[in-house]
């Protein structure tokens, strides 16, 4: 058969194409098909390309294309008009000439009618007058465009007296600002000025979600590195009533504190000094931050408060609700006292006169603080009665002290000598050489630590340190493996310990959240206390109070929030700066300090009597009774600073907070 005479199916591969038709190039591995052909575009489409076209032309063709569309809507629509009016004129050059009275007036073109030279002067006029207001509302617009612009960035300075400034952005600003939002809630004007490095619509959006309702304060945040004098100048520091200088996430960065710290002493002259608050966290940058700060302000060490606050947790379980009320404004914080009548009166006399706050020591004259002094302390002229209450206008006098019940007044036991303790610590990161070295230092001889975590280089460094610095006061054993891992917990004896340590890792920038592995440490601890039932007190550190809610419940556990309470005990310092020194003290190894002890210390149990005699009780001891936590009650049972005249009934296993001296 020859090649002409081959019979070609339509569709076929090899089809010859018909008569009048071009065979399209083929290409290897792609035959076009129906379903592979391009659509046709649609009639909006075409529509919206031509649109974007006359866009891309300028201002003038879309000037052009815009009197256009307008003219080919108003002509007809005034034809329309004129046409239908019953008192329209009859003649047809008095309808065109009143259609062009009603185009010109709609389109400020002025309307009139006569000679054409007069027309076209009047459409001139008009065309200016439009170009103008036009060009005037442009101007307007881009200008107010402008300066929102400006004002969305931060840039805008802030012209404020007696406001407070808060430098830095970290895990504590949502707490800090809630609470100076808490703090000042007397005053007729409130501002509080923030300056991060961080976009202002993302630092305002983030802190209606934290921070809610202000209330009449205002939060004005600024985009800029604090460590900028020029950025800095943004918030004003210079007037400012304080200034909180924030730590970073990431102890690292203290460097960059101190570097702010430089920059706002700068900013502020000499003359005219601002309080300042700030923190570092390693204690490396601690003495250049102070020295950068001047001899007037407060730094923190928030590595070693922290550790503090575990120790104490660990001795006494609970602790850590006792300083979240006292450090929370939304509770019964510290205030200070300025009352003329009680000059001359001794401390005893002055407690007694407080029916509702609790007096716990005198802020003299020089700003030096005495906790819990002898009873017998005068108050002199100068001097301030430092007491617990709601807030700074709650406290009363009373010229009648509250009646006690003498009977139901009872003495603490003898103390016996301690065992050896022995401690689990789950866990390791920057705090925990300064948590078992604090523990050596309020544990008995004899006692050890048991060290629980993966061996990695700084953490087998860190145990070699503490255990030449603790010596011979307690034994310091590394257990390696990962505490997040069950067999790894389920390998321990629990019974053989006296309490639980729970650190996390520490914060990393794009690391996991550190409390990850804390929750899951602790869900393994839970299940084995389960299988031993015997009681032991577990204190965890969390970086996050959101985790606090969902931590597995664990009885006579503590969750101490480190960055939380740093965040709340820099907030009272900076509404208080009185309060440096008392934090100091029940924070510290030495002086008073913050108990929880059980109230047979102080009444008979079993029996209903006033708090007024605990206080009573307490104050024969030495020491200053500020509340109590019921161990029956539901919650947390804790109650700070109730009435003097509050009546309950003791139950064996309440417990007393008090003042007083000796480590926790």
């Amino acid at each position: 058969m020859r090649k002409e005479d081959k019979k070609v199916v339509p569709g076929q591969r090899g089809a010859v194409p018909g008569p009048g038709r071009t065979r399209a190039p083929r290409v290897p591995g792609n035959v076009p098909t129906d379903r592979t052909r391009p659509r046709d575009p649609s009639v909006e489409e075409r529509l919206r390309y031509r649109f974007d076209a006359v866009l891309t032309r300028g201002t003038a063709a879309l000037c052009g294309w815009l009197a256009l569309v307008c003219l080919a809507l108003v002509v007809p629509v005034s034809t329309a008009l004129v046409w239908t009016d019953r008192h329209a004129p009859a003649s047809l050059g008095s309808r065109i000439a009143a259609v062009w009275r009603n185009t010109g007036q709609t389109m400020r073109l002025g309307g009139e009618v006569g000679p054409p030279l007069r027309v076209a002067l009047t459409v001139l006029l008009a065309l200016i007058a439009l170009v103008y207001v036009s060009t005037l509302v442009s101007l307007i617009t881009t200008g107010l465009t402008d300066r929102l612009i400006a004002l969305n960035r931060g840039h805008a300075r802030i012209l404020e007296n007696g406001h407070t400034v808060v430098l830095g952005w970290s895990e504590q600003t949502p707490t800090v600002l809630s609470e100076l939002v808490a703090a000042r809630t007397d005053r007729r004007r409130r501002i509080i000025a923030v300056l991060a490095d961080r976009d202002k619509p993302a630092m305002e959006e983030d802190l209606r979600a934290s921070v809610g309702a202000t209330g009449r304060t205002r939060i004005l945040c600024r985009t800029g590195r604090p460590t900028d004098p020029a950025a800095l100048a943004r918030v004003s520091p210079a007037t400012a009533d304080c200034v909180l200088v924030l730590p970073r996430d990431d102890p690292r960065d203290d460097a960059e504190v101190v570097k702010t710290l430089l920059s706002l002493s700068a900013a502020v002259e000499e003359t005219e000094p601002v309080r300042v608050v700030a923190a570092v966290r390693d204690d490396r940058h601690l003495a250049a931050a102070r020295l950068a700060a001047g001899p007037g302000a407060t730094v923190l060490d928030t590595d070693d408060i922290a550790a503090r606050l575990l120790v104490d947790c660990v001795r006494q379980p609970g602790l850590s609700l006792v300083h979240q009320e006292l450090l929370d404004f939304a509770g019964h914080e510290f205030h200070i006292l300025r009352e003329p009548a009680l000059s001359g009166r001794t401390f005893d006399e002055a407690a007694r006169a407080c029916p509702v706050s609790t007096a716990v020591g005198i802020v003299h004259g020089d700003g030096t603080v005495a906790l819990n002094p002898p009873r017998s302390t005068p108050l002199l002229a100068d001097d301030t009665l430092l007491v617990i209450a709601e807030d700074e206008h709650a406290t009363r006098l009373s010229a009648t002290p509250t009646p006690y019940d003498p009977t139901a007044l009872t003495h603490a036991p003898p103390e016996t000598p301690r065992r050896p303790e022995h401690v689990l610590l789950l866990g390791w990161n920057r705090r925990a050489p300064r948590i078992a070295a604090r523990l050596a230092g309020r544990t008995p001889p004899g006692s050890s630590l048991d060290v629980l975590a993966e061996a990695r280089t700084a953490t087998l460094t860190g145990i070699r340190t503490v255990t030449e610095a603790v010596g011979g006061r307690m034994a310091v054993l590394h257990r390696p493996g990962d505490p997040a891992l069950g067999g790894t917990t389920d390998a321990l004896d629990l019974d053989r310990y006296d309490a639980v340590i729970v650190l996390g890792p520490d914060h990393r920038p794009g690391r996991a959240d550190p409390d990850d592995r804390t929750l899951v440490t602790l869900l393994h601890l839970r299940a084995g206390r389960r299988t031993s039932g015997r009681p032991l007190p577990v204190v965890t550190e969390l970086t996050d109070d959101r985790n606090r809610l969902i931590a597995p419940p664990l009885p006579g556990a503590d969750h101490v929030v480190s960055g939380r309470l740093i965040g709340l005990l820099m907030s009272q310092i900076s509404q208080n700066p009185h309060l440096t020194a008392v934090f100091e003290e029940l924070l510290g190894p030495d002086g008073n300090t913050l108990h929880l002890r059980p109230a047979a210390h102080y009444v008979h149990t079993g029996r209903t009597t006033s708090f007024a005699t605990v206080v009573e009780s307490a104050a024969r001891q030495g020491a200053c009774a500020i509340g109590y936590r019921s161990t029956t009650a539901s919650g947390h049972g804790l109650r700070v600073n109730p009435p003097k005249a509050h009546v309950r009934y003791w139950h064996p296993d309440d417990q007393i907070v008090v003042i007083a001296p000796g480590p926790a």
